[in-house]
């Protein structure tokens, strides 16, 4: 199934449903129309199937439109992050090779910037159809399918990963990867046909599309919001009657300190991605909403599910077990190490999964270096540890690359982070190593003070804290406090681990090192 042909079916059971909310209300057959429009707006401008679409903006409907635009024309559609520096940018479209580079007004002066480094490459604005834009041609174009074929085996999308640990690598994915990972998200989160869905999460990561093709599979409503903020968005979800919430962690917790959540009361199903959530969260989250199912969804750009924990209520933080689609395993924490080198039950290991997955990508766009680090015997390598409990659920551990060696011991910031969290006087924290004279490696934690609080004395409370409240043994108390104004994340809100162990941070209130020790 080709992303292109489900957008019309659905358009030709449902043409009258409500398919977009928000400021731009579209039924299903008005949706289906105007992107058939502004395929052939793209066509015009000289884009061909199989060819690449870069597509820069802070989203809502128009990129959703041009991102469902490019399916039906069989071209490729990039979407990349408008939090991307000049130099990033630049590189991420030299890479992709792109027939067109479509911008809106936030957008512009990033694009013009960074174009004027890569050869040249045509580029028009998205936005007011009244304006030279590709609205606007798409404005006076024929509706109705184009005379493309389109296959399932052909390349849907290229998202560009975040760069946590280097420049961005492309992601080619096919158009039946993507309709798999849609239905696999449809079944996985308890969605129903007809659910209203917010879409929240950028474009240019795995969350957001899966959020607005799964919507489109399940005949839905999909309600944007271009920029998130938590006022906002709790007005959406009152007005639209939201009924599921698919976010970040962070997202949750901005959505918290508001203290209106309880005002919530359409939404029904919880699920989360992207970072772990700590039980705290869990609980309030809980208490708040009373969900009926709560979701925590474990996967990456690659393969969209690694595994899914179906009751976060009943098990907070566990990934649970293999998807739908999915085939996990844990094999020795080395870098090289082959598929079949399986750790005996209890142990700790590396996931790894299944190629065989429909929802997998085949390799990365011009990184065979990258292809040979990550897959292995038909099987990918994401970096990630865990450790499988008694009922065979997965509980991550950490990452490979994250672990501190600390005078000999291996230590995972995730279980420290989740017991420094509960102190009250910070909002965020991080842990990394950083490197040590005595210990090799010291367990550094870096900390958002609450709001109101002055670092000085939220480093005194957090420093009492990890010795009388954290219940963290004395091996894995961090050697040293840090705080700062904020926690380094991607575009797509992923923790940047590698900015703070470099020395990339300004630093608030530091503790006394030796006197921690």
């Amino acid at each position: 199934m080709d992303l292109s042909t489900v957008l019309r079916w659905t358009a030709e059971r449902h043409p009258r449903r409500r398919a977009v909310g928000g400021r731009t209300p579209m039924t299903y057959g008005q949706w289906d129309g105007h992107t058939n429009q502004l395929a052939r707006a793209m066509a015009e401008l000289g884009v061909r199937p199989r060819e690449r679409v870069v597509l820069l903006s802070t989203g809502g409907e128009p990129l959703a439109s041009l991102h469902l635009a490019a399916q039906k024309l069989g071209a490729v559609s990039v979407p990349l992050s408008f939090r991307l520096g000049p130099s990033e940018l630049a590189y991420c479209i030299s890479d992709a090779e792109p027939a067109l580079v479509i911008a809106d007004d936030s957008t512009s002066a990033l694009a013009q910037e960074a174009l004027a480094s890569v050869e040249a490459v045509p580029w028009i604005r998205s936005g007011d159809p009244a304006e030279a834009t590709i609205e606007r041609l798409a404005r006076d174009q024929p509706d109705g399918p184009l005379d493309v074929r389109v296959s399932e085996r052909d390349i849907s999308v290229m998202l560009y990963t975040s760069g946590t640990t280097g420049r961005p690598k492309g992601v080619p994915r096919t158009h039946s990867a993507e309709f798999h990972a849609s239905v696999a998200h449809l079944l996985q989160s308890g969605q129903s046909l007809f659910d209203t869905t917010l879409g929240v999460m950028p474009l240019f990561h795995t969350m957001g599309l899966r959020t607005l093709i799964a919507t489109v599979v399940a005949a839905g409503t999909w309600v944007p919001q271009t920029k998130f903020d938590a006022e906002e968005m709790l007005d959406l979800i009152a007005q639209e009657e939201i009924s599921s919430l698919y976010l970040v962690p962070t997202v949750y917790w901005s959505l918290l300190r508001t203290g209106r959540l309880g005002e919530a009361t359409s939404v029904r199903k919880l699920a989360y991605a992207g970072a772990s959530m700590t039980p705290t969260l869990v609980k309030r989250l809980v208490d708040t909403l009373r969900p009926e199912s709560f979701v925590n969804h474990f996967g990456s750009t690659e393969i969209y599910t690694f595994t899914v924990g179906t009751d976060v209520i009943a098990k907070p933080g566990c990934a649970g077990r293999a998807g739908v689609f999915s085939r996990v395993r844990l094999v020795e924490p080395f870098p090289d190490a082959p598929p079949d080198a399986e750790v005996a039950p209890g142990e700790q290991g590396q996931i790894a999964v299944s190629m065989g997955n429909p929802d997998a990508f085949a390799g990365y766009w011009h990184r065979p270096d990258a292809n040979t680090k990550s897959i292995r015997g038909g099987w990918y390598f994401p970096g990630d540890l865990a450790v499988a409990d008694e009922d065979g659920d997965l509980w991550v551990t950490g990452r490979v690359d994250d672990m501190i060696n600390s005078g000999g011991e291996n230590i995972y910031p995730d279980e420290i982070e989740d017991k420094l969290i509960g102190c009250p006087v910070i909002s965020e924290v991080v842990v990394v190593g950083l490197p040590d004279d005595r210990w090799g490696q010291a367990a550094t934690a870096f900390f958002v003070p609450e709001s109101g609080t002055t670092p000085d004395h939220a480093l005194t409370e957090l420093r009492s804290y990890v010795r009388e409240g954290s219940g963290l043994p004395s091996l894995k108390r961090p050697k040293r406090l840090i705080a700062v104004e904020e926690i380094p994340k991607s575009g797509a809100g992923k923790i940047l681990r590698r900015r703070l162990s470099s020395g990339d941070y300004r630093s608030l209130a530091d503790s006394d090192t030796a006197t921690d020790r």
